[in-house]
Order: C-alpha cells, then structure tokens, then sequence
C-alpha cells in the first residue's frame, strides 16, 4: 500500500515468555519426565520399527540431583548433529517433527523448558556416532534478549558412549529447596511417577535411577478368569490405534474395608480409576474425574465402594500431533473429537463393573471369591489374549467403529421372598364390626384392621 505511515509490526518474539512464563505451566516433577521422554526418543530413533517384548533393553537413564545441582545422563544415542536445531530451537517447524517415530513430542519445547524450570546455566554433553559436541545456556545468553545463538563446541569427552548428558546448575530458589531441604519427599514422589508414567517402558526394558537407586514399575493390572474378565475395545481412526480394557484389579472392599479407606486405614485408592497411555507413556495416571468419565451419562461419581475398578487407554500414533495431549503431555485434551469419542466406549465399559459391584454389596464375600480366582494381567497380556481371541470381539456397528468384548458378569440369584401379600375382600358392615371389636372408637383403615387379626392369630397359633 502506498503512503502508508505506520511500518511493520515487531513480532520477535521474547526470551523471557519462554524463560519465565512457560516454565510455570509444568511441575517440577513433570519437567523432569520430558528430560525421559527425550531419552526414550533417543532410542526410537535408533530402533526404528523395532518389535519384540524388550524393545529398550540395554537402554537406560541416570538422575541425580542435591541443593546445588542436576544432571540426567543416558546412553539412548545421543543427538545427530543434523537434528541439532530440532533439539535446541525454542519450538519446532512441523516438517521437522519425528513423523515416523512413536514420541510424544509436538511442540519442541519440552527439553528447554525443563532445563529454564530448573536452573539458569546448563551444560548439554551428546555424542552420536561421529558427532561430539557440547551446547552451553549460561546467565548472561538468557539475560540477552536479542541473542538466540547458542555456543557449540567439540566435547571435551569424546569416549563418552553414545548418549547425552545434562548437567543444570545455579538452581533457581525454589528448585534448590526441593532437591535440598524436601530431597527425600521430592525422590519419593519423582519415584512413584517414573514407576506409574513408565511402567510400561520400564517393563519393556528401559532402566531407570534416582539418585542411584533402579526405580521399579508399577503398571495397571486387570482381572482375568473365566468369570470375571475385563471388558475390551479396539479401534484406529486417522492413523491412530486404540486399546481399552477396563476391569477389576483386585477384590471389592466390604463395607468394613469402604469405612476403614475412608479413615485411611486400609485400602488405597491409588490403584483406581483410568490411565492413559500415549506412545508407551502415561499421560494420565489413576484419573477419578468427569474427564474420564466418573459422573457422567448412566456412570456414577467415583466413590470408595468403587475402589477395585480400573482401566486403561492406550493410543498409539507415529505423529504426535494426533494425539489427544496437552502440551505438558501430561494430560488429556478434553475437546479432542477422537478422546470424546473414545471416552463413551470408556463409559460403557466403566457402568459394567460399577454395576457389578452395586449388584453384589450384599454379598461381598461372594464377589470377593469370584475376583480373587483370577489372574492380574498388564496390558499387553490382555492384548495378547485378544490376538489369540481368547476374548471374542464383536463389531461395533454404531459411533466410532472398532471391535469390542464385552463380558457377562456374574449376577446374584434372586433371594427367595420371606414375606407375601395377603389381600381380600369382606363386606363393609362386617369390616366395621371387627374394627369396633379390636380398637374400639379409633379410627383405623380396613387394612389395619386385617394386620391386627392375623396378628392375634399367630399369637394364638404360637402358644
């Protein structure tokens, strides 16, 4: 446009959004799992299309961390030079995602943000076959708004193995006090995430420690026997494969056990409620919300009588974006149209077994033995038995296509009445003349009037 006055607008954008802003939108402990999501990348890039029940044996990751400083070293290949502006730029150009990879990566953001939430100065050690270099955020890099230039150099352990090394120091405040003053709660509770969120990597043989110590998976197990069995559903839309399987994981509580949860005795609702698994890894762990479905529609609100049931979604996607993450991948984007869809199939499975246990309330100890004679399977046993069509799986005909078991859960038999209607008919003036016999004056109804004479009946048929 000629003439014009006003010039272009600046949209640069600014180095303290991605500094300061981002990095409150991710916990600490969460920060640190997309530092493991990217070791895990590591390995898929190496493994390509590799299959097998230990795909990252061999692989593993080391964490240490105390009041001064963090480090995270692995031997998961490292980081090819030629995807150096993958890894570093502050955000990622869609052509230069891993599209033929199973990550869960979209917005090549969660490896600076980690390293911005924990500290202010960072050393990035990599080598990856004949590629060895360093990459250095100091201070004074981030104090520079107009800067975006990182410094590389030649690493100066060019023996190293194959794999990168992260060390942050000069730890922000907070931080600090985490690993410093609440070091022992912090571990335990990195601990139980890395144990909940990679339970299934780690049972594929992936080795994680946390301050030197192997951390243990913990995955989701379901019942399985010839009564009880989990109910199963399958699908793919637009590239992306579903697993769902929802089930019991262990007995029903009694109503006893219900009081003593509640007073935190005894059972635990840790176990409960739906994990979602994306690419390997849990995005969502042990949910009891109307985001997977508890209180809505036929379902009811999560309550501790319903402290046995569980279930688990895996989506697997070799293009991250279609998958129903947030950008913390550590959650589920309630508005994605294939999660809402996938959720009534969580919904119709879930009503099952909270039915299941409504029904048998009564009979705790009979439900009880029926549960307790199965066996626990992890998802991939479940998944096997559908490939062998120990579960015989139906087409669904209507919303999302797929194919779904759906078992027959054992019900009580109806318990044999212990009382019966007597009803009859007798003339008015008759009925009247009882009436005034038995109660005198008083005003009863007529059926009153027939209790009380069977009830002086059996007394006398008693004696």
């Amino acid at each position: 446009m000629e003439n014009n006055k006003y010039s272009p607008v600046d949209a640069t954008p600014v180095k303290s959004f991605f500094v300061e802003m981002l990095t409150r939108d991710i916990e600490l402990s969460d920060a640190i799992l997309d530092l493991l999501d990217n070791c895990v990348d590591g390995i898929l890039r190496q493994r390509k299309n590799s299959s097998g029940e230990k795909p990252y044996d061999g692989f593993n990751a080391k964490i240490m961390f105390d009041e001064n400083s963090f480090s995270i070293s692995d031997n998961c290949g490292g980081i090819p030079w030629d995807l150096h502006n993958y890894a570093f730029r502050m955000g990622k150009d869609p052509e230069n995602r891993d599209n033929d990879l199973p990550t869960v990566g979209v917005y090549g953001i969660g490896m600076k943000r980690a390293i911005f939430k924990i500290g202010r100065q960072c050393l990035i050690s990599t080598r990856n076959q004949e590629d060895c270099y360093e990459v250095e955020i100091t201070p004074e890099w981030i104090a520079e708004p107009d800067n975006w230039d990182l410094p590389v150099y030649e690493s100066s352990q060019p023996d190293k193995e194959a794999g990168t090394t992260i060390v942050i120091d000069k730890l922000n405040e907070g931080i600090a006090t985490y690993f410093g003053d609440e070091k022992e709660n912090f571990t335990r509770e990195l601990t139980n995430k890395v144990r909940t969120h990679y339970a299934f990597i780690l049972d594929k043989g992936f080795e994680v420690e946390i301050n030197g110590k192997q951390v243990g998976a913990k995955p989701t197990k379901l019942v399985f026997n010839e009564k009880i069995k989990p109910y199963t559903y399958q699908t793919e839309m637009d590239g992306v494969k579903v697993f769902l399987s929802v089930g019991f994981t262990r007995p029903i509580p009694s109503q006893k056990e219900i009081n003593d949860e509640q007073e935190e005795k005894r059972y635990s609702s840790m176990d409960a409620g739906w994990t979602i698994i994306c690419n390997d890894r849990a995005v969502l762990y042990c949910d009891r919300s109307e985001l997977t479905g508890w209180g809505e529609a036929s379902v009811p609100r999560y309550h501790t009588q319903f402290i046995a049931i569980a279930g688990i979604v895996e989506f697997q996607c070799n293009d991250a974006a279609k998958l129903p993450t947030t950008t913390t991948k550590r959650g589920i984007d309630a508005s994605s149209p294939l999660y809402l869809q996938v959720k009534n199939k969580m919904r119709e499975g879930m009503k099952l077994f909270t039915d299941y246990t409504n029904h048998w309330k009564d009979d705790a100890d009979e439900a009880k033995r029926q549960i307790a004679l199965g066996n626990p399977y992890t998802l991939d046993k479940i998944k096997k038995e559908v490939k062998i069509e120990t579960l015989k799986m139906n087409p669904v005909k209507s919303g999302l296509k797929g194919a779904q078991f759906k078992p027959k859960l054992p019900r009580p038999k109806p318990k044999e009445p212990t009382t019966k209607q007597i009803a009859y008919r007798k003339d008015l003036d008759d009925i009247q003349t009882v009436q005034r016999y038995l109660f005198g004056d008083q005003e009863v109804s007529p059926s009153k009037v027939g209790e009380e004479c069977f009830d002086q009946m059996l007394k006398e048929a008693q004696q």
